[in-house]
């Protein structure tokens, strides 16, 4: 684990911090980045079929089967620190086809839980708003993040 994630004490400003590094590097595509911050057990939302994914090695090969098949870009737009601890985020979700086609832009909201200095869960909100979003799918699940953000976009994302 990298220094920064090991010794943090779980602060809501250093879990902001460590959010947006998260989704800068999923942006860049640098996964060991992301999962760093990610718990040994982490439970991720599969944007891409529904359900989830669960551990470090399962979200690393569900984003870089992702990144061979669409080009996800997340950016955080808000993230609030609740009460309980966990993180909300509102990000703008821009997902293309790998030859640059808009597939979808649209914003959504992540939720991380937190143990300690570690995302343990992450879940995707959809927001219906105006957008392109080429996709036939309606389930919510099936839109987000593709990191953390997505995930799609996760992602940091998604």
């Amino acid at each position: 684990m990298a220094a920064a994630a090991a010794g943090d004490n779980g602060s809501a400003g250093a879990r902001r911090a460590m959010l947006e590094n998260l989704y800068r590097a999923f942006n860049q595509r640098d996964i060991d980045a992301v999962l760093e911050h990610l718990a040994p057990g982490v439970d991720w939302p599969n944007a891409t079929t529904g359900g989830r994914v669960h551990g470090r090695e399962a979200v690393r090969d569900y984003w870089l089967k992702q990144w061979k098949e669409i080009d996800p870009k997340v950016e955080p737009m808000r993230i609030d620190m609740a009460a309980d601890g966990s993180a909300h985020v509102l990000v703008d979700q821009m997902v293309r086809s790998l030859g640059g086609e808009i597939l979808q832009n649209r914003q959504v909201e992540h939720v991380y839980d937190f143990e300690g200095a570690f995302i343990t869960r992450m879940t995707i909100i959809g927001r219906e708003q105006g957008g392109v979003d080429r996709k036939d799918d309606d389930d919510d699940e099936d839109e987000g993040e593709q990191g953390g953000e997505g995930e799609q976009g996760g992602e940091a994302g998604e």
